[in-house]
């Protein structure tokens, strides 16, 4: 059985920050819709009851970024793979902070300092679901991919931002996603 919440409590809090993965889901009016896997140890924060952030790494593309600029809205959801079951979408909208710029700055000691660094995606959070998740598979978790940090970490910092100009300014729809060439 469903149930919604307005604003996140203290356990979902501790439910949320447990999960090892998440998923985000956007869309625009036109194109394809997008459903991304986001993972890694310390990556997203619960900031308060209305607003979820997480450190988004440099990826193949940028889907969520180019949705949130001309969309906004955002769905994350989090799903316990334990044998406690448990599904909790954080509804709401989406905001975008890209790296080296003041807000990002403001935020990036939440998480750790990560040479792929490529933004942060705030939610502010209208509305939260939790339903059973009773036909979800029980999986163990062995541990984190590291393959993204082992690529990014043989790369400078401009090598990163060079790849980003060449990969992640446009989506696969051909929407900008916020991010700028740097200024020569």
């Amino acid at each position: 059985m469903s149930e919604f919440f307005s604003t996140l409590t203290d356990e979902h809090i501790t439910f949320i920050h447990a999960q090892p993965m998440f998923f985000t889901a956007t869309a625009c009016a036109e194109g394809r819709i997008n459903l991304s896997p986001k993972g890694g140890d310390g990556l997203h924060r619960v900031l308060h009851p209305n607003l979820f952030c997480y450190l988004d790494l440099t990826g193949s593309g940028n889907e969520t970024a180019a949705h949130i600029t001309h969309d906004g809205r955002i769905t994350i959801m989090f799903n316990s793979f334990t044998r406690n079951a448990l599904i909790m979408r954080l509804y709401g909208r989406g905001r975008v902070a890209v790296a080296d710029t003041p807000e990002f700055e403001e935020h990036a000691d939440l998480f750790p300092d990560k040479v792929g660094r490529r933004q942060i995606i705030f939610v502010d959070i209208d509305q939260i679901q939790t339903s059973c998740g009773y036909a979800v598979p029980q999986m163990e978790l062995t541990g984190h991919r590291d393959t993204l940090d082992r690529w990014a970490d043989k790369r400078s910092r401009e090598e990163i931002i060079d790849y980003q100009q060449n990969r992640n300014l446009v989506s696969i729809d051909g929407l900008e996603t916020g991010l700028t060439k740097p200024a020569s």
